[in-house]
């Protein structure tokens, strides 16, 4: 029992004497504050420059727009210097201030970001701002804030491509003759653990000193930059894969019948249609730029292929069309010959065909008893009806002609055309990429 109180007793005294020590330190800084002047830097007695050391530790790192060009940053600010006015031996430990108003008591570094376009200090839920005052006189000054920014990207290699993004913090009104910015020994950039970009990887980074000069002096400046490479996944999900399939289905023309117009002009435009529509898709996310990106080379060629085959379907279609017309001619001329043949001969029309054929044969496939009028009637309503086209290469006579293929020629030229351009679409497709991708990605 005796130990059990003795116990107790010791430690509330303990604690009163810890709450003494603090009442105590808070104390003496009001001490050391009644005289202190937060106007002069501390170095300014002695007529030197005040040095400071700055970290950044990086909380988040994301929204890179490229179409702003620039970068949002979550981040702590700390720094650190001497103030040998607030030194003093009597401090039990370092004193911890977040209270604003004390925090405008003592001198703080002027600083700003100069490629800054946005930034916002964070009040939640208490105000991020910590003063801590070592026995020393050694000053930690730490704040948290969400900037935004600025990032002057270069897209020529766009979406593989590799950006340096800077943060540079410099002194706002102080000279260097007053204050000398410089970064910690140690550690100046740190980044949280499990810090991940959506769409770049932050490969290193490195820190530099700078010195800016304008009409009224010379300022000291600290420079971060990042080099960050651009992750190509999402854009040959979204932009390379989809593209490559519309130029793939164009090719499907190429194997449809040449009598085939409506489905291959369908086809053709439609394709054509959602490429364009898909780069400018692409394009809208991005600046205005005069120069030439790798995505717009992309799009380039892949509308150019996808024209090229309803281009060839054309030349193809107006082929096909004047083979017809000299194929109505021919058999216009054949129908006159086999009349002017059968009126002063008794042969078989077939035998006479035989003999005028060159580059043009015609075979009867009608019933072998027919008689020679209605055989005549027939070829001669061919002929009046133009001797119609197929793709195959026959033509009929007319709607009511099933006994009767005309032939011009072993094999039609446009599906030779269509025929050749199966296998040299793909070709050239596949000799751009053994281009493209390494000339863009080394």
């Amino acid at each position: 029992m005796f130990l059990w109180i003795t116990s107790l007793s010791l430690l509330y005294i303990s604690s009163l004497l810890g709450q003494i020590k603090g009442e105590n330190d808070l104390s003496i800084l009001d001490h050391l504050l009644k005289g202190y002047d937060r106007r002069a830097l501390p170095e300014s007695l002695k007529g030197k420059a005040t040095p400071v050391a700055c970290e950044i530790y990086i909380r988040s790192f994301g929204s890179i727009n490229p179409a702003t060009m620039d970068y949002e940053v979550d981040l702590y600010l700390r720094q650190t210097w001497l103030d040998e006015r607030l030194k003093t031996p009597k401090l039990s430990k370092p004193l911890d201030l977040n209270d604003p108003k004390l925090v405008t008591m003592i001198w703080k570094p002027e600083v700003f970001f100069a490629n800054a376009k946005h930034a916002e200090f964070q009040y939640v839920t208490v105000p991020n701002v910590l003063v801590r005052i070592n026995p020393n006189g050694s000053i930690l000054y730490m704040l948290r804030l969400k900037l935004r920014f600025s990032c002057m990207m270069d897209l020529y290699r766009f979406p593989m491509d590799s950006q340096v993004c800077a943060i540079e913090l410099a002194s706002f009104s102080k000279t260097t003759d007053e204050l000398q910015l410089k970064w910690k020994e140690t550690d100046p950039i740190v980044l949280y653990e499990n810090l991940k970009l959506p769409q770049f990887q932050i490969e290193h980074w490195n820190t530099s000193l700078c010195k800016e000069k304008f009409q009224f002096g010379e300022y000291s400046c600290l420079k971060a930059e990042f080099y960050l490479q651009r992750s190509l996944g999402y854009h040959l999900v979204q932009s390379y894969l989809p593209t490559s399939l519309i130029v793939f289905i164009s090719w499907v023309s190429f194997w449809l019948d040449i009598d085939a117009i409506p489905a291959r002009v369908t086809l053709g435009v439609t394709t054509l249609l959602t490429i364009s529509s898909k780069g400018s898709g692409i394009q809208a996310n991005l600046p205005p730029v005069s120069y030439i990106k790798a995505i717009d080379v992309w799009m380039g060629a892949c509308t150019t292929f996808v024209f090229a085959a309803l281009l060839e379907f054309t030349f193809v279609n107006y082929l096909w069309r004047q083979k017809c017309k000299q194929r109505a001619s021919h058999f216009r001329q054949t129908i006159t010959n086999l009349k002017a043949n059968i009126t002063n001969s008794t042969n078989n029309p077939a035998d006479q065909a035989k003999r005028d054929e060159g580059k043009t044969k015609m075979v009867f496939n009608g019933p072998p008893n027919e008689p020679i009028g209605i055989t005549l009637t027939r070829l001669s309503a061919g002929a009046n009806g133009g001797g119609g086209c197929s793709s195959s290469g026959g033509s009929s006579g007319g709607g009511n002609d099933h006994y009767v293929r005309y032939q011009l020629g072993d094999v039609p030229k446009a599906s030779g055309i269509d025929r050749t351009c199966r296998f040299l679409f793909p070709m050239l497709f596949l000799v751009f990429n053994t281009v493209y991708w390494p000339y863009y990605i080394y």
